[in-house]
């Protein structure tokens, strides 16, 4: 099996990548722990400020910069030598606030997707040369689109890909909502295009990362022969001690079963893939409440605009705090497969076990 990575100037002992969740699923806690195990943590920007010591209810932009910082510099508290960054979705208006607030607070990464982070860039500029860009996309064609405006404007490519399967992934989708689960998708096929046309256009050899429908070592070891360089796992970690999820949260993905994950739309304009069974009851239940856009959060966004679907933060924020009926709870095809409530450690040494999986990182911190 292959072992460890790097992403710029980072490596970790083993190739696995925190997926972010928001809102607060992936935060410090989890973060930091899957650093502490031999991984890169990721902590997720969406939302991070809601229901946190900064917000009084009407501030969020001032709220989600601290908030995130607090988290990111919980993680390394958890793992002062492990590789923490972060997930940053392009889609939030205050997108480039918060890289730069991850960056101030340490974070050595930048994962970005929802919408193309063509400015990313940009926004880090030549004060945090240190920090690793990743791009989430769907296609090679996204990626050539985005390694070419960051070649011409910035003269920098990416220093690793996500390449996300919508047929299986969790959470927001970066593919139409009528051409996921029509069985065209390879997405491994993809994998190995990026991986090529960096290698040809670039004369770079830049880590592709595997995201969606990840869930054990059988399916880690599949991706890895079929040419990812590494994978991204999210649901996986959810029913962990250290998930920062309510544990009603967590029960939800215990007690879901397949038919009952499925695709809604998002006010964002994409589609997401979630636990559907009382959907119907988000945007009743705001409605109910006289629900109104609380945090102008999306730069696009059908609730803030008509009042259509739903307000996503609330419904999220609802979820995380573990009213799992009138909340959204986000997760991949696979989640049904949860079982028990586990530890992160204990996942690791699962997937890696040949590896010695507890990496000195665990014995020092």
């Amino acid at each position: 099996m292959k072992k460890g990575l790097t992403i710029g100037l980072h490596s970790a002992p083993f190739p696995l990548l925190l997926g972010g969740m928001g809102v607060r699923i992936s935060a410090g806690r989890l973060a930091g722990h899957v650093a502490l195990c031999g991984g890169f943590g990721t902590v997720a920007a969406a939302g991070i400020g809601v229901n946190s010591r900064h917000y009084n209810g009407r501030n969020l932009a001032q709220a989600d910069p601290l908030a995130f910082q607090d988290e990111i510099r919980k993680a390394y508290a958890i793992a002062p030598q492990g590789v923490i960054g972060v997930n940053c979705m392009v889609a939030v208006t205050n997108y480039a606030e918060m890289v730069l607030a991850a960056c101030e607070a340490g974070a050595k990464f930048i994962v970005s997707g929802a919408g193309l982070p063509m400015q990313l860039p940009g926004i880090v500029a030549d004060r945090f040369p240190e920090v690793a860009l990743i791009p989430i996309v769907s296609s090679s064609r996204a990626a050539e689109l985005i390694a070419r405006k960051w070649h011409k404007n910035y003269a920098r490519l990416p220093d690793a890909v996500v390449v996300e399967d919508p047929d299986t992934a969790g959470g927001h989708l970066g593919e139409k909502l009528e051409n996921i689960g029509t069985g065209a998708y390879d997405q491994y096929q993809t994998v190995r295009d990026v991986k090529e046309y960096f290698r040809k256009v670039w004369q770079a050899d830049v880590p592709v990362i595997a995201a969606g429908g990840i869930w054990d070592r059988s399916d880690m070891e599949q991706a890895l022969a079929r040419g990812a360089d590494a994978v991204q796992m999210a649901s996986r970690f959810v029913c962990t001690e250290e998930c920062d999820a309510d544990p009603a949260f967590k029960q939800a993905y215990l007690e879901c079963r397949p038919e009952d994950i499925g695709l809604i739309m998002s006010p964002a304009g994409l589609p997401g893939r979630a636990i559907i069974r009382h959907f119907d009851q988000v945007r009743q239940s705001q409605l109910d409440a006289g629900q109104r856009c609380p945090s102008n959060c999306l730069h696009r966004c059908s609730f803030k605009e008509d009042r259509e679907r739903f307000c996503i933060i609330e419904a999220l924020d609802r979820a995380q705090r573990g009213d799992v009926v009138r909340g959204l709870v986000f997760c991949g095809s696979n989640a049904w497969k949860a079982d028990r409530i586990t530890t992160v450690a204990e996942i690791f040494t699962e997937l890696f076990s040949e590896n010695q999986a507890l990496s000195p990182l665990v014995s020092n911190g």
